[in-house]
């Protein structure tokens, strides 16, 4: 079975470091991003990606304007964004869904439960 390629967007290092070290651990492959500029570039290049995980609050571009912007892009629109943010208050998840977000998960990220959201793409 081919390793699914996960794309981390997040404008914190450490956040990276983190969810790319327990996702390949766990047998995924990973490509990372610091901003969601730098992912649209890489996703408009038809790099292979099986699955988004996005910060939602970062500067610049934040995950509720980029996840529309990934979703109009040609040959990406069933790829599956995942919403990741600190935001844990009631209607968040919903904010981030109407986004276009496919799942969500909040901070600091419960292993297990992005696990399954991650094994159902």
């Amino acid at each position: 079975m081919e390793k699914k390629k996960i794309m981390i967007v997040d404008d914190d290092a450490r956040n990276i470091f983190a969810l790319r070290a327990t996702l390949k651990s766990k047998g995924f492959d990973c490509i990372s991003c610091s901003a969601a500029t730098e992912a649209l570039d890489i996703l408009r290049t038809g790099e292979p990606v099986d699955a988004v995980l996005i910060d939602m609050m970062m500067p610049e571009m934040d995950g509720y304007e980029a996840i529309p912007l990934i979703k109009d892009l040609e040959n990406r629109q069933s790829v599956p964004v995942i919403a990741v943010t600190a935001q844990a208050m009631v209607g968040d998840r919903e904010k981030c869904l109407d986004a276009g977000a496919n799942d969500y998960i909040s901070k600091p990220i419960d292993v297990d439960k992005l696990l399954k959201i991650l094994g159902n793409i």
